[in-house]
């Protein structure tokens, strides 16, 4: 019979189930820490070669870019330099300037001794503004009804504008003044303009020495570098104290506003007499060349250019036509021929010639001015008479080519160098056809066929009065500081000799004839010695020259003739028109007598020794 006891049967060499899982658990416990180690690492690796990509290769270009975030570059906005006269007084200026917003839906103001506000209708807000503005009221108010609030009324507005709007004391009216906000002012208005110049909205000059001298008036200020934080606001400790650094220093003229004032008034004053198109009066130093008064009529007001442009309907108001304009001189021109000829030795101050009233040279009859004889007359007598045969004979006795020579040795067909813009150049003849046509030359006996500038005439004048020295005129004096000291270096040329002091004090001799006795006696001042010329010019015309009134009448003058230091006033009247024939001595040589009269204070010039 068998054992009832079950015995059980032992297996070797095969794991149990329980055996089996927990060794797979164990591998995949290490399987993973293993594979989340080695993420670990990637991500550490990676890390590290981010690490040294941006700290090592990329640095450079990192550290530009980090730049450019933090900092930026301005241009700091400095104002012009000043203007002022030879005397420091101020002539033009930089000032603040405004902008003008309104607010249609806010008008009102406030009601006295109360805390409420009273509304003001459109139309009374734009009749107040309108004059201040000088605009139309009913502009304004078209202006108010396009929109309820921001309308911008105006811009660059002075700050005397600004003060009289806000004495309106309406609530609606906006005043803003930006960094860069400002103006060119002008304190002596229409004074000084054709000198001056202007600068347009933009601030950019446009004529006169704003526009000639822009490279000194303008202060250098370099980009300047700042740092600034994300919202791009500027950190003021790395603000160095030299950041808005600006210097004292101010352009001064040679021009005498004293004189400049007197000047304009006296050419006023025969232009209404004599009803004419427009005049222009230089006092020049004729030892230097430096311009005391530079007149040009009709001007306008550099504060209001735009405003007088339209007024006169033209931009010829804005030509300084004393030295964009060329002109035939006529008689005015007698003198330096005079010099020509005593210089090349072909007439002596004593030497005489029969004038009978009309030569005829190849086919062109030439006559004097009232068509009469003079008989025999010397050469300070062909001055005073201005004979246009005298002249004519005169200067047959120089050969044509040695004539055109002297001309263009003198400066004809050449710009002065004047240091104001848009100097026309003076025109003459070729050399060709001034030697091969007999007329040509005995019409520049006379001032005729060849044409320059006032100023052009007024500086080659200069050379009769300074002993034979041609001088460059100009209007600055320099760049100074506040104490006085100059800063910048002369740019006018040297003078040069052009005639013997002997010929040029000759010629001056006969001049002051031409105011004693002759067609200048309307500049006569009493104890003192005068030298002057009259010229009555017809206008050239199509390569012709006009039958009626309109022609250019001048004068100049030199004063004193005894004197060590002597000066050249000028003038010149265009078309004048009046009851009585107009000539340079009845129209233009008042002006200067005029002109002289001040003058003699201003320089202290003493009465001569009679």
């Amino acid at each position: 019979m068998s054992n009832p006891r079950q015995t059980k049967s032992v297996q070797f060499g095969r794991p149990s189930r329980s055996q089996t899982a927990r060794k797979f658990n164990a591998n995949s416990s290490t399987m993973r820490l293993a594979g989340v180690w080695g993420i670990l690492g990637i991500g550490a690796l990676g890390l590290v070669c981010r690490l040294i990509w941006l700290q090592i290769i990329d640095a450079p270009n990192l550290q530009l870019k980090a730049a450019k975030q933090q900092t930026t570059t301005v241009q700091p906005f400095v104002p012009r330099r000043p203007i002022v006269d030879r005397n420091g007084n101020l002539m033009a200026i930089d000032r603040p300037s405004y902008t003008i917003y309104a607010h249609p839906i806010l008008f009102s103001r406030d009601i006295p001794k109360t805390a409420k506000k009273q509304k003001v209708s459109i139309p009374e807000v734009a009749n107040l503004l309108a004059p201040i503005l000088d605009q139309e009221p009913e502009k304004l108010i078209a202006q108010f009804g396009n929109q309820k609030s921001g309308i911008k009324l105006g811009s660059g507005l002075r700050e005397d504008v600004k003060d009289r709007i806000r004495s309106l004391k309406l609530d609606g009216l906006e005043i803003v003044q930006g960094d860069t906000d400002y103006t060119r002012f002008y304190p002596q208005d229409d004074l000084m303009a054709e000198v001056l110049g202007y600068l347009d909205w933009e601030h950019k000059a446009q004529a006169g020495i704003e526009y000639s001298q822009s490279l000194i008036l303008e202060r250098k200020v370099a980009k300047y570098s700042l740092t600034q934080t994300k919202s791009e606001a500027i950190l003021p400790d790395r603000v160095t104290p030299d950041f808005l650094h600006t210097d004292d220093l101010k352009l001064r003229l040679t021009i005498d506003l004293r004189l400049q004032r007197a000047a304009r008034q006296a050419l006023r004053l025969k232009m209404k007499e004599w009803n004419a198109l427009r005049g222009t009066v230089i006092v020049m130093d004729a030892d230097t060349g430096a311009l005391r008064s530079l007149v040009v009529e009709p001007t306008y007001n550099p504060n209001y250019y735009a405003r007088d442009v339209n007024k006169a309907k033209s931009t010829a108001l804005l030509r300084n036509w004393a030295v964009s304009d060329l002109y035939e001189p006529g008689s005015t021109f007698k003198p330096l021929n005079v010099a020509i000829a005593l210089e090349n030795g072909v007439i002596k101050p004593n030497t005489t010639f029969y004038d009978n009233g009309a030569i005829k040279v190849g086919t062109s009859m030439i006559r004097n001015f009232d068509k009469k004889g003079n008989g025999t007359i010397d050469i300070a007598q062909i001055l005073q008479r201005s004979s246009n045969i005298g002249m004519v004979q005169m200067m047959q006795r120089l050969k044509p080519d040695v004539y055109y020579n002297w001309l263009q040795r003198i400066g004809l067909g050449q710009t002065s160098g004047i240091d104001l813009p848009f100097e026309a150049k003076g025109e003459v003849r070729s050399r060709k056809e001034f030697v091969s046509v007999p007329v040509s030359p005995a019409n520049a006996a006379f001032g005729q066929g060849f044409s320059l500038t006032p100023v052009q005439l007024v500086a080659l004048m200069g050379s009769l009065a300074n002993g034979g020295k041609q001088v460059t005129p100009h209007v600055v004096e320099g760049l100074f500081n506040s104490e006085g000291q100059r800063k910048d270096k002369p740019t006018q040329r040297e003078p040069s000799q052009i005639f013997a002091p002997a010929t040029a004090q000759a010629v001056l001799d006969m001049m002051e004839t031409v105011v004693t006795s002759g067609s200048g006696k309307k500049a006569v001042i009493p104890n003192y010695r005068i030298g002057g010329k009259t010229g009555t010019a017809q206008k050239s015309v199509n390569g012709g020259y006009t039958r009626d009134d309109k022609k250019i009448t001048s004068f100049v003058g030199i004063l004193p003739v005894d004197g060590q230091h002597r000066y050249i006033v000028f003038a010149a009247v265009d078309e004048p028109r009046g009851k009585e024939k107009a000539f340079g001595g009845n129209v233009a040589a008042p002006i200067v007598k005029l002109v002289m009269e001040s003058l003699i204070p201003i320089e202290h010039i003493p009465p001569s020794k009679l």
